[in-house]
């Protein structure tokens, strides 16, 4: 769902120059192009509502084409004369980076978050913010940190292909919290020689990619430290034996002394653009 397209200040008020419903949310997919926000008459009013308690993911891993939802929760309060049940009131929370009054990107859901009443004034509202990396909804460029906002409008039965603006309520709020999003990170490991005999070295390569959301492809990340670690064969935890870095196209390549049967992985901690990853241990046997 898309109600905040734009707030702007024209003419020292605010005006809506892009608003999107969905579908799923109104008898008609509901648009309202910049072209008829400028010919309604008159302005939005603020209504009479806040938000609070949002919880959202810690992280938002997005690969290269498939497309992630993420599930948001916050309580909205209103005042008595909004009426939350009303078809033509939408509410939602989404994600921007840069300034709340000039963002420089935002992430929406495709439906309006659902609102469940806990009393007269208050409300617990769902929903999810949906990302598409192959339809353009990110760069590399906007890995990293997004801020959280919610918004809410009551159309109170006006057109919303022609409103009289005076009589639509709108209110927005920023600082309601954050989260990353990140670039889908993979990591293998390969030990050879197998198998191979106690006191000998083995070669542990690997590679460290991370999800590209401008070609569509994974690319090497190059310059990160990652830990190569072992784990004995029938014990459950890995040791890290040292640290070695990516090179320029993210290749991996150490050297390790061979003294008992058990699994290689490569495994690194991530970063605010790329989640954690460790490898799928390589089981070695040592004669």
């Amino acid at each position: 769902m898309r109600i905040r397209a734009t707030v702007a200040a024209v003419s020292g008020a605010l005006a809506l120059s892009a608003l999107v419903v969905p579908a799923a949310h109104a008898a008609t997919s509901l648009v309202v192009p910049a072209a008829h926000a400028a010919t309604s008459s008159g302005t939005p009013y603020t209504l009479d509502a806040g938000f609070s308690g949002v919880t959202i993911a810690k992280a938002i891993k997005v690969g290269t084409t498939n497309e992630v939802s993420t599930k948001y929760t916050y309580t909205l309060t209103h005042g008595a004369g909004v009426d939350i049940a009303a078809k033509d009131f939408y509410t939602d929370a989404f994600l921007y980076r840069g300034s709340f009054d000039d963002p420089s990107a935002e992430l929406y859901g495709d439906d309006a978050a659902t609102c469940t009443a806990t009393s007269a004034t208050t409300a617990t509202c769902t929903g999810t913010i949906d990302i598409r990396p192959a339809g353009g909804d990110l760069t590399n460029a906007g890995a990293g940190s997004w801020k959280v906002a919610a918004e809410a409008i009551a159309f109170n039965g006006q057109d919303p292909n022609s409103p009289d603006m005076s009589k639509v309520g709108y209110k927005d709020q920023d600082g309601l919290g954050a989260t990353l999003v990140q670039r889908y990170s993979k990591l293998t490991v390969d030990a050879s020689p197998e198998p191979v005999y106690k006191g000998k070295t083995l070669t542990v390569t690997g590679k460290l990619s991370r999800a590209n959301w401008e070609d569509h492809l994974y690319h090497g990340y190059s310059g990160q430290p990652v830990k190569l670690q072992f784990r004995k064969a029938g014990t459950s935890t890995y040791t890290t034996v040292k640290t070695v870095y990516s090179d320029s196209t993210g290749n991996l390549k150490t050297t390790a002394t061979a003294s008992y049967d058990g699994y290689w992985r490569y495994s690194f901690a991530g970063t605010s653009t790329t989640p954690a990853v460790s490898a799928t241990g390589d089981y070695v046997d040592v004669k």
